[in-house]
């Protein structure tokens, strides 16, 4: 059943237009999500589609009887009432009263909010975001509207959100930029492109595909149109006259072509990667703690950054992370221990809140108080050409910042980090408010990047995308290593859940006194047994390579720049080749004890 339409929607901000006669349908058991670019007006179409915004043309129409339940960015508070009271303030006082009191304490312990009768006034922002998200949650609605619902939410609290959204019986759309979390919840994508609006029906992974195939297909108009046009053109130009009914049809063509809009293919946030050189020595980190009154953050901590370390840490809000940055960074002292810098050390510190930021300065003049011009493997690149490739168009690059969206501020921050050329680069919840596109070329610049990144994140796609280690806050002040991305560190930490629970039962059965306990074994994991029955086909596809390599290479050999290019590209085979034969003799090592077990 349809509950909400979007009409023929126009809606301009300034001189920008955001939406063009756009249509949208919302109906039951819709679980949407919305993406696009930073300032292309996602946070506007939800506070539309709640009746918070009117567009300038275009009408929203609903059903009789539908309600609409908004959670914004930036949530209000009745800052006299204390917080439970403002999650429950308007809803039910029945006899489902205190089911509802019980359910509102629940899910706000579940966000991490523990004194459910303090005041909303003492709450940070995250805070006061994810205690408007369990009001929201809990308010009866036939329709959600979401604004960055996974902002502020640790991995463990994204992991509950999404199954609570995923039984949800309601319509929802929701702005937001965690890839999994669309993946795993939604059913329906709305991008917003140029003015315009594409419906999809699927969830994030296949909405790729389909959008790859509609743009093949746009192009491939375009391509034939402007063909058409140039006959066109130059049938006109032999003086054509419209004297029959045939020749005014081809004339009006002709004018439909001319005055068509343009199809173009969409601009890349691409940018070389920029370091400086790194010394032999880079940050060490030596026995640091840290603690506020009784509570302890950080316990005699140490850590050697290597070359090219990809570290992430995690852990739940308030456990610490931020304050191992800022202690890294300089910008705190620990109450114990010392970090050592190397003299070559250069950090970029993309903090969680944008730096100030004049926004009297036009956007052009805040990069170009950086640098003028930077060195890149392409040569002299100056600031107008960076902020074009950040998808600053010209028009853009001489307003002033005060007229950017925040999403749009966010990306021009990252590019002022980047632009300073770090050889360490340090990312504290890189992923709030960036779009999912600027996500996704960052990841790219940082394959190529030739530094350490070091990041706090909560978007478990950005770990698994970027880190090879993991830094885990477990409580009164422990850090503990892990190797891998996030899901590999998910998946230790099950078979660590697992064991744990095996080895329970067995002192279980020792106890009762009915049999002896079993010597635990020897086994693959789930990864490993994955990667002994395919690392043969791995290792014969890497020699593969290096051998075609270097049959390239004797038939360019006096071609310099291609031979420099494919010697680096053998170099690099040869190293993933040397990882993976050493990778071999473990496994295999490891098959032989688990068979001489049997």
């Amino acid at each position: 059943m349809n509950l909400l339409n979007v009409e023929k929607m126009s809606k301009s901000f300034t001189d920008k237009i955001l939406f063009d006669q756009v249509t949208l349908g919302i109906n039951e058991g819709d679980k949407i999500g919305v993406i696009g670019i930073n300032g292309t007006g996602k946070s506007t179409l939800l506070k539309i589609i709640a009746g918070l915004e009117e567009p300038d043309e275009g009408q929203v129409v609903k059903g009789k009887n539908v309600k609409v339940e908004f959670l914004a960015q930036n949530p209000v508070f009745k800052e006299e009432l204390t917080i439970l009271e403002n999650v429950i303030i308007g809803k039910k006082a029945d006899e489902d009263y205190r089911n509802l009191e019980g359910e509102a304490k629940t899910m706000l312990e579940k966000l991490g909010i523990a004194d459910v009768n303090g005041k909303v006034q003492v709450l940070s922002g995250g805070q006061r975001k994810r205690v408007a998200l369990v009001r929201a949650l809990l308010t009866p609605a036939q329709i959600l509207v979401l604004d960055e619902p996974t902002n502020h939410l640790d991995n463990d609290m994204a992991e509950w959100l999404e199954e609570y959204l995923v039984k949800y019986q309601g319509a929802f759309i929701m702005v937001t930029h965690d890839r999994y979390f669309l993946d795993k919840v939604t059913n329906k994508i709305v991008e917003i492109d140029k003015g315009s609006l594409y419906t999809y029906i699927a969830n994030y992974t296949e909405f790729l595909k389909l959008k790859a195939e509609r743009e093949d297909m746009e192009q491939a108009t375009e391509r034939k149109n402007k063909s058409l046009y140039r006959m066109d053109l130059e049938w006109m130009m032999r003086g054509a006259r419209a004297r029959s009914t045939k020749q005014k049809a081809h004339i009006r063509r002709f004018e439909e072509l001319r005055d068509r809009k343009i199809i173009e293919k969409d601009k890349n946030v691409e940018i070389n990667a920029l370091s400086t050189r790194l010394g032999k020595k880079t940050v060490e980190i030596n026995g640091i703690s840290k603690a506020y009154g009784d509570n302890v953050l950080i316990r005699d901590f140490n850590y050697i950054m290597l070359k090219n370390d990809r570290l992430g840490i995690v852990g739940p809000n308030g456990s610490g992370k931020t304050t191992l940055l800022k202690i890294i960074t300089g910008n705190l002292r620990p109450d114990e221990g010392f970090v050592e810098v190397g003299e070559t050390v250069r950090i970029g510190y993309f903090s969680q809140e944008n730096e100030y930021m004049d926004e009297s300065l036009k956007v052009i003049d805040y990069i170009r108080n950086v640098a003028e011009y930077i060195q890149t493997s392409e040569g002299s690149t100056s600031a107008s050409q960076m902020l074009e490739r950040f998808l600053f168009t010209g028009a853009m690059q001489y307003s002033l910042i005060a007229k950017l969206s925040g999403g749009e501020k966010r990306r021009l921050y990252l590019l002022k980090v980047l632009m300073e050329a770090p050889n360490i680069l340090i990312l504290d919840e890189p992923t709030n408010d960036l779009d999912i596109k600027t996500l996704s070329i960052l990841e790219d610049y940082l394959d190529s990047y030739d530094g350490i990144v070091l990041t706090v994140s909560h978007d478990r796609y950005f770990l698994d995308r970027i880190v090879s280690r993991i830094f885990v806050f477990e409580g009164i002040g422990v850090i503990k290593q892990y190797e891998g991305n996030f899901t590999d560190y998910k998946e230790i930490v099950k078979e660590q859940e697992t064991l744990t629970k095996e080895i329970k039962k067995e002192k279980d059965i020792l106890v009762v006194g009915s049999k002896k306990p079993r010597e635990a074994k020897l086994k693959f994991s789930y990864h490993e047994q994955r990667e002994f029955e395919t690392i043969d086909e791995t290792i014969a596809a890497l020699e593969d390579g290096i051998a075609a390599t270097e049959q390239e290479m004797s038939e360019v050999a006096s071609n310099y720049s291609k031979l420099n290019e494919l010697m680096a590209k053998k170099e690099s085979l040869e190293k993933q080749l040397e990882e993976k034969m050493d990778r071999w003799v473990y496994l295999n090592d490891l098959a032989e004890q688990i068979e001489n077990q049997k």
